[in-house]
């Protein structure tokens, strides 16, 4: 037992714990190597995010295209949501440009941003007839109001104009298509 004592003291008398100075640079460093991994992760989760809504856009105008072929013309727009485009988020039940597509196979199931999946969405179409804009014929509008990796335009963005509008303007990502 006094042998343990013993070892206890010398413990006690010699440093053998950690300082407060110490605990706290250690807990400091923790603190920020945290931070540089959350920062990255926030980021992968972001381009991972934008991923998806390419993927999406890509799997939309393959759809369009098919409803065009089948068809011979693009879905109609309503005119019924932000601004006048339609979006993919309209409420459960309520029609959107995406019912048509999959109501005919088109698209397997309503395409939906990874984070604005409400009614406002982040995709909008919208169809004009021929002449808006100084087109001559009638075309589609498709794009993502808000990509979280760029500033507008994202890179990858096609872009689309008529000779009195640049859509790039509006949004971080778009397309179009003449009929």
């Amino acid at each position: 037992m006094k042998k343990l004592q013993t070892k206890i003291y010398n413990l006690q008398t010699n440093g053998g714990g950690f300082t407060l100075i110490e605990l706290l640079v250690v807990i400091s460093i923790i603190g920020v190597l945290s931070s540089v991994v959350m920062v990255n992760v926030n980021k992968a989760r972001m381009k991972a995010q934008d991923a998806r809504r390419l993927s999406d856009m890509h799997q939309m105008q393959i759809a369009l295209n098919f409803y065009y072929d089948s068809f011979g013309r693009y879905p109609a727009s309503d005119g019924a949501g932000i601004y006048g485009y339609d979006t993919s988020g309209t409420p459960v039940g309520a029609p959107s440009f995406l019912t048509p597509l999959v109501s005919n196979n088109f698209l397997p199931a309503h395409l939906l941003d990874p984070i604005t999946n409400n009614e406002f969405g982040n995709y909008v179409y919208y169809r004009y007839s021929a002449g808006y804009y100084g087109c001559t014929k009638a075309f589609y509008v498709l794009a993502v109001r808000d990509m979280e990796t760029s500033n507008n335009p994202h890179q990858s963005s096609p872009g689309w104009s008529c000779p009195l509008q640049n859509w790039q303007d509006q949004f971080d990502w778009v397309t179009g298509e003449f009929e």
